[in-house]
């Protein structure tokens, strides 16, 4: 016999439900302060929809504990900016992709720009290295098989160029030797992951 699943009734917003909610994401999530705003934010209109909940009364006591929070440390946009960087470009996007991803989630101008800024030290040079690893794990120039590589050439400075890398770190990548050339390229910063690209 098959049970159904039942879905959890939700109840009625309050300011202590919402701090609770707010803490619950924190566990799971790594959030700029806009980014919980807008969480909470939803929990309230959701209320306000099924409960009748004062929607401005709400987005008053979410604008609250998101304060509260930073005051306390729990949220911080100029750390949650540099770590978020810094694990989009292990996951092979680039600069610009960083930005755009960044300010979707509400981090200032100019925080993304100190994250960027710390990427250029950490790394000789950050598309490049982001380049690499993207290339990485879509196996694409030296990181694919190496027979039919001349045939892939375009397809691969096309799948570069849509995941945001300008056209010569794309040829770079994909024209490269070998994997251990990129490397050598990247050797002025230590690059992405011990032991290598």
């Amino acid at each position: 016999m098959a049970e159904t699943k039942r879905r959890r009734r939700s109840r009625p917003v309050t300011r202590e439900r919402l701090e609770r909610a707010a803490l619950h994401y924190l566990e799971r999530y790594a959030s700029s302060a806009a980014n919980l705003r807008r969480v909470l934010g939803r929990r309230v209109a959701r209320s306000a929809q099924l409960h009748g909940t004062d929607a401005a009364e709400g987005a008053a006591w979410a604008d609250a504990i998101v304060a509260k929070f930073t005051d306390r440390g729990l949220l911080d946009d100029a750390a949650y900016a540099e770590a978020r960087a810094r694990s989009l470009l292990r996951q092979g996007r680039g600069p610009r992709r960083i930005a755009a991803t960044l300010r979707q989630k509400g981090v200032a101008g100019e925080l993304i720009e100190r994250a960027l800024a710390a990427l250029g030290e950490a790394y000789a040079d950050p598309e490049l290295a982001a380049a690499c690893r993207h290339a990485q794990r879509r196996r694409l120039g030296p990181f694919g098989p190496p027979a039919g590589r001349a045939d892939r050439r375009e397809r691969e400075l096309a799948s570069l160029g849509r995941a945001g890398f300008s056209y010569e770190v794309a040829r770079r990548v994909v024209e490269a030797v070998s994997a251990e050339a990129l490397e050598a390229d990247l050797a002025v910063g230590r690059d992405l992951e011990p032991g290598g690209i």
